[in-house]
């Protein structure tokens, strides 16, 4: 938490010269979609989704954004124990515009809901019991996610988007975690998150 804190410090102070000159600078929105590719730090497996994004500009080097990501396939692919996911993330970005670049970081939290197996999920009665058991029934997680990207304006009112981060995921205790380690309360885990996507200005 203290790096968490200390990245946000560092992100307000680089975007603090783009927000004098926020007066200046006309609010506008885009609406796009993309598609993301979540590689799991607990479970041995790679989740691919499709959303669509929401952003306004009320300042000329920040962003706020909403963004819906849906993950149709069962996860993970050896023995699933979920047949989709859902996920919400609401944060801000920070970045100056350039001719056509917009390089930018992010902050933004969340939950990924975890809808419960098509299937019938076997679990051996031990206590604690495997994380991939508590999961089965269904569950919503708190979701937290760091990184930053690109924009790329390939028209006037389009703009293509790159963009990579950590997503943590606070996971319920009492459990064993994926390495087979007693995890007695709730605990993070990292998930490398990529993504790539076209959105609209108007």
């Amino acid at each position: 938490m203290k790096r968490l804190s200390a990245f946000a410090i560092v992100l307000l102070v680089h975007a603090w010269p783009g927000l004098a000159f926020a007066q200046t600078a006309p609010q506008r929105f885009e609406a796009g979609v993309h598609v993301s590719s979540v590689t799991s730090g607990q479970f041995d497996g790679t989740d691919m989704g499709v959303g669509g994004r929401l952003a306004w500009y009320p300042f000329r080097s920040v962003g706020i954004e909403s963004e819906l990501t849906l993950y149709p396939g069962e996860f993970p692919d050896e023995r699933p124990f979920s047949g989709d996911r859902v996920e919400g993330l609401f944060g801000v970005t920070f970045g100056p515009h350039l001719e056509h670049v917009r390089p930018f970081a992010r902050l933004r939290s969340g939950f990924l809901n975890i809808r419960e197996a098509s299937q019938p999920f076997a679990c051996i009665l031990i206590y604690p019991p495997p994380l991939a058991c508590t999961l089965a029934a269904g569950r919503t997680l708190a979701a937290f996610d760091l990184g930053g990207g690109v924009e790329l304006r390939a028209h006037e009112r389009v703009v293509v988007r790159l963009d990579a981060g950590d997503r943590l995921l606070r996971y319920p205790g009492p459990v064993l975690d994926a390495d087979g380690e007693s995890r007695n309360d709730a605990f993070f885990s990292h998930d490398l998150r990529l993504a790539a996507g076209v959105a609209f200005r108007f």
